[in-house]
């Protein structure tokens, strides 16, 4: 097995590899490709530990990790009953399904009955990938539910309710007015369901935890004090797909956290090394700010090259 390079040892899982960074999947760009619903789902061999820490996290924090408008327990149900039937089907070995129980590996058990229960938390259980709603209106897409469990330095409350430019509205390039918000906007508008959409997206932080739930100064300038060789290669592997009954477009995104030092023991490690250099390098002043490396970039470039040879 690869460094970096996700190829996964449980029986039934899919042997994604969205490590490491190749190139292929610029920051800043929307970049969507169509979406085999095989692919849709990604179980790996961290799937207990992920399932785990969403149940920490939501005991923890409550409404900072589950938000939902009213009127869309029927658009939650919705995304339950697509994931019921889909992933007993995909990875049998894993999932067993009995009536309204959902089993899950060796001893997990998860109801897909459960009144105290909002049905996408329930779905949220099921999988690694956090789910979000976006439902039109009249100021056009919002975000109307979410169960965020692993957000890269934003927060649930910030973005709920919020249409889509306002919230990408601190993103370089995307905020109100930008040429990118009216793609996004239109791409949203025709996006069909049996035509779903996936995507990537990357960054480099100074660790490898799943939840970064805000973002500071405290976290950019945390960053930006790493060296090259103790920071982690976070990748959010993203899909779209419009739901047939209730129209709202269910946004799902799935976290990668890789150790960029692993780059050094990889057989592609120079050409590997020099695309993620030459992608930092790339970034306009404003984009360098919103990832917090904006002091570090140049230094961070010099560091990754050094790899090739580490």
């Amino acid at each position: 097995m690869h460094a970096l390079r996700r190829v996964e040892a449980v029986s039934g899982a899919m042997p994604f590899a969205h490590t490491p960074f190749d190139g292929s999947h610029p920051a800043f760009r929307i970049g969507l490709a169509p979406l085999d619903l095989a692919d849709w789902i990604e179980v790996d061999g961290r799937l207990d530990e992920f399932l785990e820490q969403k149940e920490a996290l939501f005991a923890q924090f409550g409404e900072r990790i589950l938000r939902a408008e009213p009127g869309t327990q029927a658009a939650q149900a919705e995304v339950l009953d697509l994931l019921a039937d889909h992933l007993p089907a995909r990875f049998p070995a894993i999932y067993r399904r009995d009536g309204d129980v959902m089993g899950i590996g060796a001893s997990r058990r998860v109801r897909l009955a459960d009144p105290v229960r909002q049905p996408l938390a329930i779905a949220a259980s099921l999988v690694q990938e956090d789910l979000v709603l976006m439902r039109r209106g009249e100021t056009g897409w919002r975000l109307a539910a979410a169960s965020l469990h692993f957000p890269s330095s934003w927060s649930l409350a910030e973005k709920f309710s919020r249409p889509l430019d306002e919230i990408h509205k601190p993103v370089p390039g995307f905020g109100p007015g930008s040429r990118n918000a009216s793609l996004m906007a239109r791409i949203f508008d025709n996006l069909a369901v049996e035509r779903p959409v996936w995507r990537l997206n990357w960054s480099l932080y100074s660790d490898g935890q799943l939840w970064h739930g805000d973002r500071t100064s405290e976290h950019a300038a945390k960053k930006a004090a790493t060296h090259a060789a103790r920071m982690f290669l976070r990748i959010e592997y993203q899909t779209l797909r419009r739901l047939e009954r209730s129209g709202d477009i269910l946004f799902t995104i799935r976290i990668h956290a890789d150790p960029l030092a692993a780059i050094s023991r990889h057989p592609d490690r120079a050409a590997l090394c020099e695309k993620l250099a030459a992608a930092l390098e790339s970034l306009e002043p404003a984009q360098l700010a919103y990832k917090g490396m904006a002091e570090s970039r140049d230094r961070l470039a010099a560091e990754i090259r050094a790899m090739a040879s580490a």
